[in-house]
């Protein structure tokens, strides 16, 4: 993305992981950024104030996602609009309808607003889910999760993210928001399970008491599923590793504190290099 100055953009849920590192980078390009959280006084919201260019180009915007006017007036007068707030669970009161409702409030607050373009970020739950599709079936950008498969086991939160994807689509199709959305994106390296993950994290860290597999699972998937993201990739996009993801991840959460050091001194990434 090329520097860009006196364009103004609003990230939804700012305080969150990727919106974040959005706001981070959008700050390094030149960007001034109106960030939605619930509570801009709240600590927690501490970290977004610290980065660079932050002091003369971030503005904190108190917004929820189901209060339209809170939203109309953090997007009101921005170039943009990097939708990323909503609800993590598997509550259905507590996630379909803010994903929903929230969703259709931000594209109606950039229509009317006279955003340029709207990008949304959903989730991968809103493509794989679906029984009938086969193991070896490729899960591209065409993909959807099926919706009464969500329902029956109770997957609200890739109900939800289906459920909005499909809503922000129907909304900027009917007033005319360049959606970046309608060109779909699947943001993923690859795809594990969670005892995949375990196990990969008990090779690089034996030193912590990790499990090598899942005690709950009853049925193992037989193979990962089969994601593309060639689409990402015929653009130069990179993607690192997922294995260098959770190195990484546990890495940081040493160096934060969060996790107690190691005394054994050996350099860890010989064990991702040789894996």
């Amino acid at each position: 993305m090329p520097s860009v100055s006196g364009q103004t953009v609003c990230v939804t849920g700012a305080g969150g992981f990727i919106a974040s590192w959005m706001v981070k980078l959008l700050l390094e390009k030149g960007f001034s950024v109106r960030g939605t959280v619930r509570n801009p006084d709240d600590p927690k919201n501490g970290h977004l104030r610290e980065l660079e260019g932050a002091k003369d180009r971030l503005t904190l915007c108190k917004a929820d996602l189901l209060d339209y006017e809170s939203l109309r007036n953090a997007i009101s007068g921005c170039d943009g609009v990097f939708h990323s707030a909503s609800p993590v669970t598997d509550d259905p009161e507590q996630m379909v309808e803010p994903a929903v409702i929230g969703t259709k409030n931000v594209i109606v607050a950039a229509a009317e607003t006279k955003v340029r373009r709207v990008v949304f970020t959903s989730s991968i739950g809103a493509v794989y889910m679906d029984p009938n599709r086969s193991p070896d079936e490729v899960i591209d950008e065409d993909c959807w999760s099926d919706l009464e498969f969500c329902k029956s086991t109770k997957n609200w939160y890739c109900y939800g993210k289906a459920v909005a994807e499909k809503a922000a689509w129907e909304e900027a199709k009917q007033r005319g928001v360049d959606m970046v959305v309608i060109s779909r994106y699947l943001c993923s390296e690859s795809s594990l399970h969670r005892g995949e993950v375990v196990e990969i994290l008990a090779k690089f860290f034996p030193e912590y008491p990790i499990p090598t597999k899942c005690s709950d699972e009853v049925n193992p998937r037989a193979k990962p599923l089969n994601f593309s993201n060639q689409k990402l990739k015929s653009l130069g996009l990179e993607f690192t590793p997922v294995k260098q993801c959770l190195y990484d991840t546990v890495k940081s959460l040493q160096e934060k504190g969060h996790l107690p050091v190691p005394k054994q001194a050996d350099d860890q990434n010989l064990r991702i290099q040789s894996s």
